[in-house]
């Protein structure tokens, strides 16, 4: 199994909504704290949300009251729910552990445009 597999990611205006999902191995799921980082292009890659085994969340300022950063632990997956989308928030979306990522996991990525 492909330890980290990140969806959802597409182009959309300016105020628009996507749902992005990562598919996790359990492994790297179960009993982790699960966050959701972006990578601007010229920018470091940074931690935009993160979950809790027990569903408590934290989200950066920059997403806060934007994004809803959710997990399912039947799936082992783990959602992020963009709404308002901002031409500020291009940028590819990945998924690990937070706040200290596997960095031998990291996936692919999903891109997401948004146009202003």
């Amino acid at each position: 199994q492909v330890p980290l597999v990140e969806s959802g990611g597409g182009l959309v205006q300016a105020g628009g909504s996507l749902t992005l999902s990562c598919a996790a191995s359990a492994r790297i799921f179960r009993g982790s704290v699960m966050g959701w980082y972006r990578q601007a292009p010229g920018k470091q890659r940074e931690l935009v949300a993160s979950v809790m085994n027990d569903g408590r969340t934290n989200y950066a300022g920059a997403v806060q009251g934007r994004f809803t950063i959710s997990r399912d632990s039947v799936m082992n997956a783990v959602y992020l729910q963009m709404n308002n989308l901002k031409a500020e928030d291009t940028a590819v979306y990945y998924c690990n552990q937070a706040p200290v990522p596997l960095k031998a996991y990291w996936g692919q990525g999903t891109q997401v445009m948004v146009s202003s």
